[in-house]
């Protein structure tokens, strides 16, 4: 793996805003920095069905804006003092032609923009993040239109009783990031940990042909204590304190963007995971809505995803 921050910018995405918060990256983290301009518009112009004098002036113009922009943001990533090295990526789709790189450089990490969609245009797939977090084998970083606080509250989003993290790689490889991101930031870290209480059990036993009655209070207390006997174990390996950490009941999709609003957080590091035995990855129930419905309509909020088969 080289020590290398791969940045895709896009012209409608504040590249101005992503170069500079992955240049800072590289910098805390002594990697080199990899400016990728993604804009397919040629593509599209080589691809009409009529190719004329205008259509060949247009894309003059687009090539001479890219070469432009790649500069721009060169010129003011210099003061972070990094190697920067520049690309222009002119195919589509844009995300498979991102993954073909991030597997050629296997990137520390990549960074780029993001904003807020409706369901209806996320249903499309059409957005590069949404594919990037699906299809993607390296963190991944989306950014806000926004710059951190002087100390940033960074929060590490967990699930460390995950049916498919029993090795609890996805759950270490979080945790590690997180802390790693506040220590370098001069930030605080906070641990969140969801779990959803058994409102639904005793619901259900009336559907059983004899009706038992269900301990629900004793069972909701023992499982409570599982998750915190194993939360507290995930703290205590990464030396958190205790006032740091926080165990909420609820639905992750729900708690988790209130909790970020409450703590006025900077960044979430959450996890995707990846069911093996399919041809591509399927984004997670939990981390799609929040991602994508929550997180994203909250503009304070940037956010690192992981990504595991499982």
């Amino acid at each position: 793996m080289t020590k290398t921050v791969l940045a895709i910018v896009e012209f409608e995405r504040f590249p101005l805003e992503v170069a500079t918060r992955a240049a800072r990256i590289a910098k805390i983290y002594g990697c080199d920095l990899k400016l990728v301009l993604s804009d397919p518009t040629i593509s599209f112009l080589r691809s009409s069905f009529m190719i004329s004098a205008d259509s060949k002036q247009i894309a003059d113009n687009v090539q001479f804006a890219q070469k432009e922009e790649i500069k721009r943001l060169v010129d003011n990533v210099a003061e972070f003092g990094v190697d920067v090295s520049t690309q222009v990526i002119q195919d589509r789709p844009a995300a498979d032609s991102i993954v073909a790189l991030a597997l050629e450089i296997e990137p520390f990490v990549v960074v780029m923009g993001t904003t807020y969609h409706s369901p209806a245009e996320r249903a499309t797939f059409t957005f590069n993040d949404w594919q990037l977090i699906r299809k993607l084998d390296r963190p991944l970083w989306l950014v806000k239109k926004r710059d951190w606080n002087e100390k940033p509250v960074v929060v590490a989003a967990i699930d460390p009783m995950h049916p498919d993290d029993e090795e609890d790689a996805l759950t270490q490889a979080i945790v590690s990031s997180a802390r790693s991101i506040a220590a370098r930031a001069d930030g605080t870290l906070s641990l969140l940990h969801t779990y959803e209480v058994l409102e639904e059990v005793s619901s259900w036993t009336k559907f059983a042909v004899k009706p038992l009655k269900v301990p629900v209070e004793e069972l909701q207390a023992q499982m409570q204590a599982e998750h915190r006997r194993h939360l507290d174990a995930v703290a205590a390996k990464h030396e958190i304190d205790t006032d740091n950490i926080h165990m909420l009941p609820g639905r992750t999709r729900e708690i988790l963007p209130a909790f970020a609003r409450e703590q006025n957080a900077d960044l979430v590091v959450m996890g995707a995971v990846a069911r093996s035995g399919l041809k591509r990855r399927v984004i997670g129930s939990t981390a799609e809505p929040v991602s994508y419905t929550h997180l994203r309509a909250h503009e304070t909020t940037s956010l690192i995803s992981y990504a595991v088969f499982c």
